[in-house]
């Protein structure tokens, strides 16, 4: 349990116990102070500001975790004068108010509490721990300098003459654009949560239904001998090597006759193929289509012998099944691994703002505008971070913390 701000240092006493020397923990007996009654054995921890998880004064109160010994101490310290339970998220919102961590590496810290599998925690650590927030510094020194340079031909180009030249300085804010440019062609946060893209298509009957089932290792979809069975997309989502993969089955593909909903179903199939990562093609080799991603399965392959190029696949006997899952497994590894920085929404939006800003001061003539573009790419980059233009975003974020954090 933490107690953070000014009082912090005097909860000990009010306890019946006495405040430990800074950073070291120390077993006490903590005490009910209106009826002397003891609440917990416990170890206290001290940790003076500004050096502390929030850049305040902390305590933290090392309790055993029956539900009415924690009720009991909060009970206790929601009495005492000036303390009161701590708002969702608000340790951590205090530590980006004290310069402990900035907005990125916070938001870094949501991910963190709700990924749920290895590529997210992956990249919520890289960027709670400021993977993305140095990146960012890099930039902005980099367009302050630019920006110091221009202002002072501004100030001072009376004094050398009219034919300044600053294509070299325009040519090295142009490098900078590409270089946020490669940022946002880095997978969406939002991607790590839906995984990879993958979609079971072919003609009515082919096995669709019953390969997405046994890969899913759940009856997610309805198998029939009934031509036509799925009209409609069903997804279901699984974990394959800690990598999130969202299955979609579809319609069969086929010549649209007079039922107007099959022809729905067929289209949003087609949709959906146009929107897969992967595309596991169950049809004939003659219908396939040529495009990156493409798995040819023969998904019945205790029937019929797979011809050539095609994994031979059996929902049966499980023949071929962990090979498909380690092609799935390959295409994940391909889109989401390595050292990228996945950036959510509003960091793909500001990042993308500063590299138009970018753009648009290395080809402009007019240095005045020149100063102005850097001036606003720099402001982007600061709301990234958290410098400025965020406070209308804190509580949303924030809201998303538990209680402790």
């Amino acid at each position: 349990m933490r107690v953070s701000g000014p009082g912090a240092g005097d909860v000990p006493k009010a306890l019946g116990a006495r405040r430990p020397p800074p950073r070291e923990a120390r077993l006490a007996r903590l005490a009910d102070p209106t009826t002397g009654e003891t609440l917990d054995r416990a170890l206290i921890l001290w940790f003076p500001g500004p050096n502390s998880a929030t850049g305040e004064d902390l305590l933290e109160l090392h309790l055993h975790g029956g539900r009415a010994v924690v009720a009991a101490v909060q009970r206790v310290l929601a009495g005492l004068p000036g303390l009161r339970p701590a708002e969702p998220g608000e340790f951590t919102r205090r530590a980006m108010l004290n310069g402990r961590l900035d907005l990125a590496e916070a938001e870094g810290l949501a991910d963190l509490l709700s990924a749920e599998t290895e590529i997210q925690r992956r990249n919520a650590i890289r960027v709670a721990e400021g993977g993305l927030s140095r990146a960012v510094e890099i930039w902005r020194r980099h367009i302050l300098d630019h920006a110091a340079t221009i202002e002072a031909v501004i100030d001072y180009g009376d004094e050398v003459g009219d034919d300044i030249d600053i294509a070299p300085l325009q040519a090295r804010v142009g490098a900078d654009a590409e270089a946020l440019r490669a940022l946002l062609a880095s997978p969406p946060a939002e991607r790590l949560r839906d995984g990879l893209r993958v979609v079971l298509a072919g003609p009515p009957n082919a096995g669709k239904s019953s390969l997405m089932n046994a890969l899913a290792g759940r009856e997610a979809a309805i198998v029939s001998p009934i031509a036509g069975t799925t009209r409609d997309r069903v997804e279901a989502a699984l974990v394959i090597d800690g990598f999130p993969i969202l299955l979609t089955d579809t319609a069969g593909l086929r010549e649209e006759g007079d039922d107007p909903i099959e022809a729905i179903g067929i289209r949003r199939a087609q949709d959906a193929m146009d929107e897969a990562d992967v595309v596991l093609w169950l049809g004939p080799e003659e219908d396939a289509i040529d495009r990156p991603g493409l798995i040819r399965v023969a998904a019945k392959s205790d029937l019929a012998t797979a011809p050539d190029g095609r994994l031979a696949v059996s929902v049966v006997s499980g023949e071929g099944l962990g090979a498909l899952r380690a092609r799935l497994v390959a295409a994940a590894q391909a889109q989401f691994s390595g050292d990228l920085i996945a950036l959510n929404q509003r960091q793909r939006t500001l990042v993308a703002d500063a590299a138009e800003s970018l753009q648009f001061a290395s080809a402009e003539p007019d240095i005045l505008l020149v100063a102005e573009h850097l001036r606003q790419s720099c402001s982007a980059l600061d709301a990234l971070t958290g410098r400025a233009g965020v406070e209308d975003m804190l509580d949303s974020l924030f809201g998303r913390f538990c209680l402790g954090k």
